[in-house]
């Protein structure tokens, strides 16, 4: 049986895999979004083509993404440093996880408005609309219930990540899994880290949703 301290524990672990997968999806956003746009809008059948600048964002975009996270941890390591003074920690495996996410995120972001009608956007550049006065009130209205699935999908692959930063002391239920149940054979505490982590993972998808639902104008 599971004592309290343990139960204890847990319940931090599992404010911390909150804290990290929240705050790491907001800057992943932060960064995301804008290169997710211009992704879109630099295209070759965009509304301002630039064929250098598209390359360039693809590029880094892909090769970001096509580094695993357990690698990608390690190698940010010094840079984790830099910025917050150690590689361990919750706040440490924030700089991976944003890492990581960005370029995720960006592509959610070009996917979910290359989702929207062209014919739409076409009228908008007939009146006469600015390409950032389209981006801003055609494009990004159009795919809100898009973009508000794909945080939701975010949220959920980024909170995967944060237990793999409990390999290397990112702290979390990632953490408790891996010392308790990997290293001490304490499956009772394992399979209570990994019920919670299907719950919070259940209940992001399940909110991200029914916003979507709610928020989906042609339904």
């Amino acid at each position: 049986m599971l004592d309290a301290a343990i139960w204890s524990m847990i319940g931090e672990g599992a404010l911390q895999t909150i804290y990290m997968t929240l705050v790491s999806t907001l800057i992943a956003y932060i960064i995301g979004v804008p290169v997710g746009i211009l992704l879109v809008i630099s295209a070759k059948d965009g509304i301002k083509p630039n064929r250098v600048l598209n390359r360039v964002l693809d590029v880094v975009v892909n090769v970001l993404r096509s580094v695993p996270f357990l690698v990608l941890l390690v190698l940010v390591m010094p840079l984790t440093r830099i910025i917050t003074g150690t590689s361990i920690g919750t706040t440490a495996a924030i700089v991976p996880l944003t890492l990581g996410a960005a370029p995720f995120v960006a592509r959610l972001i070009e996917s979910s408005i290359k989702e929207v009608d062209a014919g739409v956007i076409e009228a908008a550049q007939s009146m006469g609309a600015s390409p950032m006065q389209i981006v801003r009130k055609v494009m990004l209205p159009e795919a809100k219930p898009s973009l508000i699935v794909g945080v939701a999908i975010a949220l959920t692959t980024i909170l995967g990540y944060s237990t793999l930063a409990g390999f290397v002391g990112g702290g979390g239920l990632g953490d408790i899994a891996v010392r308790y149940g990997l290293h001490r054979y304490e499956t009772d505490i394992m399979i209570v880290t990994v019920v919670l982590l299907v719950v919070i993972v259940q209940i992001m998808q399940y909110v991200g949703d029914k916003i979507a639902q709610k928020t989906d104008k042609r339904k």
